[in-house]
């Protein structure tokens, strides 16, 4: 079960979010898409993102960007949202969870990249659609520990063939799963989605 929960981040902001507990010291922080175009930590997405975890028994922290939802503050363009990232995951080592796991989809995998290029500390780094053809990656260097990359077969944001380019900038070798008649909404393709994000965390 989920509860809900605050978090105090950088400058005094007051995230929310809603967090799972689980027992094997295993966590997963849940970063979402684009707020200026209606991501927010409740869509379908990140939901079943969150449910896949949970049933691998890793607790999950899926929490509203800074000036989403009840979150407070302002859209900060990615900036503040990577501190966003960085205080939930020390929220979740100050709980006890010592394996972190971080999981974006679309504008929060853009987020998540900055955030381990610059250092941060995950065992393992997984990306749903990472807008290649609508933000830029240009800062982001290595991206270590970096496993899955998931995309669709018709994601014009997230293209195949611009996200294969950031593979051999970042010359890493995750595995890439592009899902068949799926846009970057994954309409009609979240048992899909939950099939591959799944075999991956039982692997």
């Amino acid at each position: 079960m989920e509860e809900f929960i605050t978090i105090t981040g950088s400058g005094n902001i007051c995230l929310e979010g809603y967090l799972n507990r689980q027992e094997k010291g295993k966590a997963v922080v849940l970063a979402h898409p684009h707020p200026m175009y209606g991501g927010n930590m409740d869509v379908p997405v990140i939901c079943r993102m969150a449910a896949c975890f949970q049933s691998a028994g890793i607790a999950t922290l899926r929490f509203n960007f800074r000036g989403t939802g009840g979150s407070s503050g302002e859209f900060d363009n990615g900036r503040g949202e990577q501190d966003d990232v960085r205080r939930v995951l020390d929220f979740l080592s100050d709980q006890g969870y010592h394996q972190l796991f971080l999981a974006g989809y679309s504008f929060g995998s853009w987020v998540n990249a900055h955030v381990v290029s610059a250092g941060v500390d995950v065992c393992d780094h997984i990306m749903v659609s990472p807008p290649a053809a609508f933000l830029s990656f240009d800062q982001v260097g290595q991206l270590p520990n970096t496993g899955l990359i998931i995309t669709g077969e018709h994601d014009d944001f997230s293209p195949v063939s611009l996200v294969n380019v950031l593979l051999s900038k970042w010359e890493i070798t995750p595995r890439v799963e592009v899902l068949s008649n799926t846009d970057h909404f994954y309409a009609g393709a979240l048992d899909k989605l939950e099939d591959v994000l799944s075999d991956y965390l039982k692997s």
